[in-house]
């Protein structure tokens, strides 16, 4: 009988080690090498889209307190640091109101003078390459059809990607110029009418660089947005399959 006892208490403490064991390497493993994260809304359309999943490098940029979960770092500022390059689509923390992550574009760095003119980006002076291209065409889930205008835009240094503009004279087309701070980056969303980002400095302004959470690197699954992944009755009618793994460049 206490040989039975024995070896239930046995498995009971081997299960549980390997149990510990496995979230501590999946805390690493988030916090230092990958973490997933799934987008909730059309602020970066086409670029991505309502239920695409990715992984993000926490490495990409160094780390800081909001590597961590809930950001919880036990140190202020950056380790490691290294700097974002204009066009890389980034997890930041959103540095005014409540801390939760937002996913843009870098397309401002430290001492960049940047504004909206006409829907033009310019960045010190200079205007972005903006070449219109066919339409988006996008179908939801219910077969409903769509179109916005599309553009490839060019950055400095030649990264290029493309934006909607559904409003050529919406709100945040013209603004004012904005003078990025050392130790910040300025982001916005490749949907360009509807993307709140650096262009509104009292929703999000500046990011701090400490704000950064990762680079968005590859989208790993992709559903459609009213699809939840544990439905997995839906999934082979749901599932974007021309989306897996597509780098985000």
């Amino acid at each position: 009988m206490s040989d039975k006892v024995e070896k239930k208490e046995s498995w009971f403490g081997e299960t549980g080690k390997t149990i510990i064991y496995a979230i501590l390497i999946a805390v690493v493993i988030r916090t230092f090498a990958f973490e997933p994260f799934k987008i909730p809304s059309e602020s970066m359309l086409p670029t991505l889209k309502i239920g695409d999943y990715l992984f993000v490098s926490k490495y990409s940029y160094g780390f800081s307190k909001h590597s961590f979960p809930f950001s919880a770092g036990p140190f202020e500022g950056r380790i490691l640091e290294d700097m974002p390059e204009r066009g890389d689509v980034a997890v930041f923390k959103k540095p005014i109101g409540e801390p939760i992550d937002y996913i843009k574009r870098i397309v401002g760095l430290p001492g960049d003078k940047l504004q909206m003119i006409n829907g033009v980006l310019y960045i010190n002076g200079e205007a972005v390459v903006k070449e219109r291209i066919d339409d988006y065409v996008d179908r939801d889930y219910y077969g409903n059809v769509r179109r916005i205008r599309r553009h490839k835009e060019t950055l400095p240094g030649g990264k290029s990607y493309i934006t909607i503009d559904m409003n050529p004279s919406g709100s945040a087309d013209n603004t004012e110029v904005y003078t990025v701070p050392e130790g910040h980056v300025f982001a916005m969303g490749d949907n360009r009418d509807n993307s709140t980002d650096s262009r509104f400095l009292s929703q999000v302004g500046y990011i701090p660089l400490e704000n950064l959470v990762g680079r968005a690197e590859v989208i790993f699954f992709s559903v459609e947005g009213d699809v939840s992944i544990w439905e997995i009755w839906k999934l082979p009618f749901a599932t974007r399959w021309e989306r897996l793994f597509n780098l985000l460049s």
